[in-house]
Parts: structure tokens; sequence; C-alpha cells
């Protein structure tokens, strides 16, 4: 029987057993059993490992364990230094861009705000997620951890907090988002871009009263919604502002 020494570091103790989380613990491994299998045996989806070290060197999801190994498992985006290690995704994406799962509208919302091409559909089934992660290079947002196993997948993040304020943060903090948002350039309801108009142009689609009391608009040429700085846009300016550093380009406006 192989049997092999593991340590996983960080955020991906959450996937683990509790009486695992933070130590080495040595685990029989199956048959053949490459590292890719026995991570995810072990409840920790390959889409959140940036790193893995068997026996002190970087290797593969496909590097095949012998009995004695010691593996040692980074998550993605750690702050750890690994650069000059072999990454397990040798073609970053170039574009941040999500879709996110059907329990997860209120986040895509949030993202949109921020200015982040984020797909959803709370009809979209679990292959539907995948091919669309796949085909445009959309990191896959979930709480299903199942999901992010699938094979197809190589960009995903499991979402750990409950409430969309939480995790907007949380996909900030970890993905590093607050350098390249863009806020209010996206339709919070059908992730087309926003264009600037006057209030001439925005017609019987704003009450008089707001087209007198407002001088910035902007409308969504695919679904036709205007939007302005009223009440609600201020609130998600104060959401924004707790994201995005002060030292951020400011944004342009819109929404309401």
């Amino acid at each position: 029987m192989v049997t092999a020494t593991f340590r996983f570091y960080e955020e991906l103790n959450d996937f683990l057993a509790p009486d695992l989380r933070r130590h080495e613990f040595p685990h029989a491994c199956a048959r053949a059993a490459t590292t890719k299998h026995m991570i995810e045996a072990l409840g920790v989806p390959h889409t959140e490992v940036e790193l893995i070290l068997v026996n002190g060197e970087s290797v593969g999801f496909g590097r095949l364990l012998a009995d004695g190994d010691r593996v040692a498992v980074y998550p993605r985006f750690e702050a750890l230094d690994v650069t000059p290690l072999l990454r397990l995704r040798s073609h970053p994406l170039r574009v941040t861009r999500f879709v996110a799962d059907a329990h997860l509208g209120g986040l895509a919302h949030l993202l949109r705000m921020a200015g982040f091409d984020t797909l959803y559909d709370n009809g979209l089934d679990d292959g539907a997620i995948v091919a669309l992660s796949v085909q445009q290079g959309r990191i896959v947002l979930t709480r299903d951890r199942e999901l992010l196993k699938r094979r197809e997948l190589t960009h995903g993040c499991f979402v750990h907090a409950l409430k969309p304020a939480q995790q907007v943060r949380e996909i900030f903090d970890r993905l590093d988002l607050a350098r390249s948002a863009r806020p209010f350039t996206l339709c919070l309801e059908c992730n087309a871009p926003l264009r600037a108009i006057g209030a001439a142009e925005v017609g019987g689609r704003a009450p008089a009263d707001v087209r007198q009391r407002h001088a910035r608009f902007a409308t969504c040429d695919a679904c036709g919604r205007v939007f302005w700085e009223g009440s609600h846009w201020a609130r998600m300016r104060a959401l924004l502002d707790d994201l995005i550093p002060p030292a951020a380009p400011a944004p342009a406006a819109r929404a309401d």
C-alpha cells in the first residue's frame, strides 16, 4: 500500500476534515493515485490549488504518488512568492471575468457594479457553467466544491462567505481586484456596457423630477435601462469606497 504525508496551507484547510487541518498527516493512497486525485479525495477542489510540492519539488496534477512521498499543497493567490517555481496553470487569464452559479446572484450583481464582466443566470446547470468558463476564460464562482472538481475547469473560486457584501469583499481580497475595478461601467441587470447620455436623451425613461435634479445619466443599449446618481447609487458608492482604496482611478458615474 502507498502512504503519503500531506500538509495543506492557509484557506485550503477549510475544505479538510477538522482533525486534518493545519498539520502534517499520513494518508493511504489508491493504486496509481495522482496528486490531483488525492487532493480532491481529501476534499480540496483542484481549482483552489496553486502549487504542489512533492518532496520539496514542484509538480503538476498528474504526478503519481509513491510510498513515503511528502506532499505540500498551497492555495491559489497565496502571498508566498512561488514565481520561480512551476505553477499549475501555465496560461493565466488576461482578463478577469466571471461566471457565477445559481446561488450567487447577489455577488454577481455587486461584481458588475464594480465593473467586472460577470455572467449569471439561475437557469444555468453545472455543465453550462463549465462550458462558459472553458470557452470564454471565465473564473467560476460557486459554493459547490463538487463543481470545482470538474476536470475541465482550470479557474474557479469557492466562495466561503454567505452574504453578498461579504462575498464581494472576499473575492476582491483574494483576487486583488481593487486595481482593475471600473465601477458603474456595466449594467447591473444584463452585464452589457453602459453609455453616458444627457437628460434630453433620457426622455420618458426617468421621471420628470429626476431629469430636473440630475445632469448625468447612463443607459444600457442592450436592455434600455437608464441609471442616475440617486439614493441607491449612494449606497453602492459607499460599498465601493470600502472595497477600492482612494488611490484607485476615479470611476465613471452611474446607477440607481
